[in-house]
């Protein structure tokens, strides 16, 4: 931890069992604790940098959203008060505080569910080669980042760090999971983005499209992981909103787009981000959190 930027975490006296692209797993026996960092990542490579107070927007923005869709499906939070983790938590109750939460175990599912309402990212590349995305035909003459008919549910594959997640048709995801869950998170993946969608345009921005986990608990399907974060969602304010192009972006877009005007493969190690990147990114991550929420972090 440097100048309020937590890059990684090692708890002595806790297990550690994942260190993933932004978040480290600690196996706490019968729960887990995450903690969401302030590493980003862009093209599945992990940066050199943190983005400060982005752990902190992760975390309470799927808390946010975890509780708008509670009816929809439930999700995998026991508590997010660190006073009330275990024990063996407290003694590091200073650097979880805002940027975790202790969670059931479930069974995460090998595929990733993302739901696209508009038209964007590799969704738009693939939609210019073959008029379709993941396998389902669109309509001709969409515009970049156009609003769909309806949203689609396009799953992808879930890859190491490091690795690029590819795309698949919703009967490469039947393959994978089973028909019938496949089926299952389909609807509620959906379901859950159409809430979202309600609930955010009321507050000037667009979800574009947006990606969630699922995991099995009991033999319930539920919602785990993140939700709804500037990480795993296209946000576009409204008020910018013009199809025919790409969008302004309260999401990582604008790293990617700063990575994309270098001389870089796309691959580990990746270029340092200069400040001005760091501080515009940090603001962007905030300002997404207080326009949806309402709230100050």
């Amino acid at each position: 931890m440097s100048n309020g930027v937590v890059l990684k975490t090692d708890f002595t006296g806790l297990t550690l069992i994942n260190r993933g692209k932004v978040r480290d797993l600690y196996d706490l026996g019968d729960s887990l604790l995450i903690v969401s960092t302030d590493r980003i990542s862009a093209f599945d490579v992990i940066l050199p940098n943190g983005v400060p107070r982005k752990g902190e927007v992760l975390n309470k923005m799927s808390i946010f959203w975890f509780s708008q869709v509670q009816d929809i499906v439930p999700n995998h939070i026991i508590t997010t008060d660190v006073s009330r983790f275990p024990a063996a938590c407290l003694p590091y109750a200073d650097v979880l505080a805002g940027r975790s939460m202790v969670v059931k175990k479930a069974k995460p599912l090998a595929i990733e569910c993302i739901v696209r309402g508009y038209i964007s990212g590799s969704g738009w590349k693939d939609y210019r080669k073959t008029g379709a995305v993941c396998g389902i035909k669109l309509p001709a003459g969409l515009r970049e980042s156009e609003v769909l008919p309806q949203p689609i549910f396009t799953p992808s594959t879930k890859a190491d760090v490091g690795v690029h997640d590819e795309n698949i048709s919703f009967e490469e995801a039947c393959t994978t999971v089973g028909a019938e869950l496949a089926g299952s998170v389909r609807d509620l993946a959906v379901a859950v983005y159409l809430r979202a969608r309600q609930v955010a345009e009321k507050r000037g921005i667009i979800i574009a499209d947006t990606k969630m986990e699922f995991g099995t608990l009991d033999g319930r399907v539920i919602l785990i992981d993140e939700l709804l974060t500037p990480d795993s969602s296209r946000f576009w304010p409204q008020d910018s909103y013009a199809p025919g192009r790409s969008q302004n972006s309260y999401d990582k877009q604008f790293v990617r787009d700063y990575l994309l005007s270098l001389d870089w493969d796309q691959k580990a190690p990746a270029p340092a981000l200069p400040a001005d990147i760091i501080e515009k990114t940090s603001e962007r991550y905030i300002e997404a959190y207080r326009r949806l929420t309402g709230e100050e972090l």
